[in-house]
């Protein structure tokens, strides 16, 4: 029994789960999330909680389990609470600033880079911390990725844009004579 996919969902009140043959619905006060339905396992809705189970032993139905109670854990979640996730710049001369919901970065580049991000996340910075945040938690990280992606942080100085909980491995430089 996958260990993930036996515990049940418990839905908050506000929240309506919707369960087609195609696609489930999450809807909630910040939005609507749409989840794939799963081949091989059945979602239901009783008593303010939702459970999934699979239909046969098979290694397919087994893998699926998991994976689609935690697609439906992450949406319920989203919808309620949110996803956020927080990046920091580091460098002598690096800039940062948001207009609307579109980064303007001064990244030891010739140029300014610009990064407008997609309808669902809302990008915001707070001095030399950007805040990528949205219901979609796949969408919020993809983000967040690209974002680090523009200027991945280097190891002898550490500069480079990088998650704020992340570690830099450190190297030392150049020994001398």
């Amino acid at each position: 029994m996958s260990r993930i996919g036996k515990l049940p969902i418990e839905i908050p009140s506000g929240v309506t789960i919707t369960v087609d043959s195609e696609v489930i619905k999450v809807t909630a006060s910040k939005g609507e999330l749409t989840v794939p339905h799963l081949s091989d396992v059945t979602v239901t809705v009783e008593d303010g909680v939702a459970t999934v189970t699979r239909n046969n032993e098979e290694r397919v139905a087994r893998a699926q389990h998991g994976l689609q109670r935690a697609l439906l854990n992450n949406a319920v979640v989203g919808v309620t609470k949110g996803f956020e996730k927080k990046l920091e710049v580091n460098g002598v001369g690096f800039r940062v600033a948001t207009q609307g919901n579109t980064l303007e970065m001064s990244l030891g580049f010739s140029h300014p880079v610009k990064y407008t991000a997609p309808a669902g996340v809302t990008v915001s910075n707070d001095k030399m911390v950007i805040s990528v945040s949205g219901i979609d938690k796949q969408q919020v990280g993809q983000v967040a990725a690209e974002i680090r992606a523009l200027k991945k942080p280097e190891p002898y100085k550490g500069k480079g844009i990088k998650y704020v909980d992340e570690v830099i491995l450190r190297k030392a430089g150049k020994a001398g004579k």
